[in-house]
This record gives C-alpha cells, sequence and structure tokens, in this order.
C-alpha cells in the first residue's frame, strides 16, 4: 500500500513535467523567399535641417525634405529575418531664409554668403535635388508578413546633386510694402559639394514609421567661403515619417 502512494505521488510530480514539456513549440523556421514584399517602395517626408548653422543665418517657416526609392530586398538565406536593401530615388530638400538672400551663382562674389538688405523677399527658400544610391542592413520580426510587422533598417546613402536653386517670391521694402510681385530664380551648383553621403536609420511597424538622416561630409564646397568660415561645418539632416511596402 505505501509503495502505490509513494507510486502515485511520483507520478502526480513527474507527469505536469512531462506534459509542460510537450507543450513547449520549437523555433520557428522562418522561409526564405526571395520575391517576397519587403519596402521595394519608399517614400519619406520630413523636416530639413542645418546641424552647425552660423547664427548669421535666418530661417523661417519649416524646411522640408521628400525623399522617394525604388528597392531591392536580398534576404540572408541562412537568417531570412534579416535582408540587405539596394535602391535608387531621389532626394529633394527645401530651406527657408528670413529676409536674406544667398549669391549661389556667384554674380557679385567669388565667395558664398548670406546677404540680409533693406529689401527681402517675403519668401525665399534654397532647393537641392539629389539622385541617391540607398544602402540598408534590414531587420523584420515577422518576415514572412512584413506590411504588418515591426521593421528596423540601418545604412546610408550616397547621392549625387542634380540642381541647386534659390527661389524668392514678392520683393519687398524695409517697410513691408511690396515692391514687384514677381519670381526670382537662380540656379547653380558653384559652391556646392556635389556629392552627398549620409547615414539613415528608420523603424517602423508594417507600412508606417519614422526615419533619420545625417549627412557627414561637407555641404558647401572647400574654398567656396573663406577660410575659417563656418558654413564648412554646416551638415544638413532630416527627420521625418515614412510609408514603405510591396
Amino acid at each position: 500500500m505505501k509503495k502505490l502512494i509513494t507510486l502515485s505521488l511520483a507520478l502526480a510530480f513527474v507527469l505536469p513535467l512531462f506534459a509542460q514539456d510537450s507543450t513547449k513549440t520549437a523555433p520557428k523556421k522562418w522561409k526564405y523567399n526571395p520575391n517576397r514584399a519587403n519596402d521595394h517602395f519608399m517614400i519619406q517626408v520630413g523636416y530639413n535641417g542645418w546641424a552647425s548653422k552660423p547664427d548669421t543665418i535666418n530661417t523661417k517657416g519649416i524646411p522640408r525634405t521628400f525623399n522617394m526609392y525604388f528597392m531591392f530586398d536580398f534576404p540572408f538565406k541562412t537568417s531570412p529575418r534579416f535582408s540587405v536593401g539596394l535602391g535608387i530615388g531621389l532626394g529633394t530638400d527645401n530651406f527657408y531664409l528670413n529676409k536674406q538672400t544667398i549669391d549661389i551663382a556667384g554674380r557679385y562674389s567669388n565667395q558664398l554668403a548670406f546677404k540680409a538688405d533693406t529689401t527681402y523677399f517675403k519668401k525665399y527658400k534654397i532647393a537641392t535635388t539629389y539622385l541617391e544610391i540607398p544602402v540598408e542592413l534590414r531587420f523584420a520580426a515577422d518576415p514572412d508578413n512584413t506590411n504588418k510587422s515591426w521593421k528596423m533598417a540601418v545604412g546610408g546613402k550616397i547621392g549625387t546633386m542634380l540642381s541647386a536653386m534659390t527661389k524668392g517670391k514678392n520683393l519687398m521694402s524695409s517697410k513691408g510694402g511690396v515692391i514687384n510681385n514677381y519670381t526670382e530664380k537662380i540656379k547653380s551648383k558653384r559652391y556646392f559639394n556635389s556629392t552627398r553621403l549620409a547615414v539613415t536609420g528608420r523603424i517602423s511597424k508594417g507600412v508606417f514609421g519614422i526615419f533619420g538622416s545625417y549627412q557627414v561630409n561637407q555641404f558647401i564646397k572647400d574654398g567656396a567661403a573663406g577660410s575659417g568660415s563656418p558654413l564648412y561645418d554646416v551638415r544638413p539632416f532630416t527627420i521625418g515619417l515614412c510609408i514603405s511596402g510591396l
């Protein structure tokens, strides 16, 4: 009788352990699928700022960035949750000045300078456009359903400047009266570094997320602003919203 009781107690203790082991699920094996949907198309809209901007540059409004990329996704065969993204696209930045102009074509000087005068444009911006090649190391929590999964990516991009332009609208007097209702456009890449190198990062849930980028090389070309000019320290950056999918 004692042996029966002892055996019953032993079984009562051991069986739940086997039951617990039997309910454990094996780690999911993700399938390698080079044709899966994983951010083959990406649109970014954000705030564009200039890090290390001198105090002599007066700004206003909300400077804006718009980027659009077509991407290829190359998942790792041994770990499909990781992949490399490589693509091509356009990056545009608009930076707004307050009662200042900038002579990007060198019409009045051989050095780049921001000028404030008694007359000014009511709206004035510097606009740049780049052809860019982004590269990313990507991670998807659920690579079989990336349009609903948490996703992260870090990487960089290299770009070549397609155009740089200033645009001023409505010339105003020092008292705020309109002198002339016209639009002035000047295009020149003379003083800008034509190559952009930037580090990038983003995180998203499904198709919506946030992103950031920071240019690591000079925005203003060497020799464009005089020796020791703080303009050489300017580094454009962007933070904003990202839509990605397909």
